[in-house]
């Protein structure tokens, strides 16, 4: 007998900002026949195939310390460092850079502070490899 992942759920100051922010993201949509609204305490997004879903949920506390759980993005198309650059538009910011010539990555926080990190791309991980 094993689980599955329902759903990846955050805590939340505010669930529906939580929900726009993200889907802009990872390019995940609300479900149309259940809109999240502001307001909304708890606001739930899917992935293009429906195969993966965040919730964000209203809770009353701050984000305190540490992320004990983070999310690693890898970019779909362009750089590690543009896909950076739009990231940061959307209103991330750089907690720690680790960039290296070789690789490394960003440590990011969405609004609320919640750490993630963007990775290489997949192109760029090959073409490094490809490179004598």
């Amino acid at each position: 007998m094993t689980a599955r992942i329902s759903h990846t759920t955050f805590d939340s100051r505010d669930a529906h900002a939580q929900s726009v922010f993200w889907g802009r993201v990872l390019g995940f949509t609300e479900d149309p026949d259940d809109s999240d609204e502001p307001g909304h305490e708890e606001c739930m997004i899917f992935s293009a195939d429906r195969g993966q879903r965040l919730l964000f949920i209203e809770v009353p506390e701050a984000k305190q310390v540490k992320n004990r759980l983070h999310l690693d993005l890898v970019p779909v198309e362009g750089t590690r460092d543009e896909e950076l650059a739009r990231l940061l538009e959307l209103g991330a910011t750089v907690v720690d850079d680790r960039r290296r010539p070789d690789g490394g990555w960003v440590v990011l926080a969405d609004p609320e502070g919640n750490e993630f990190c963007i990775l290489r791309s997949e192109a760029e991980r090959e073409a490094a490899t490809a490179t004598p």
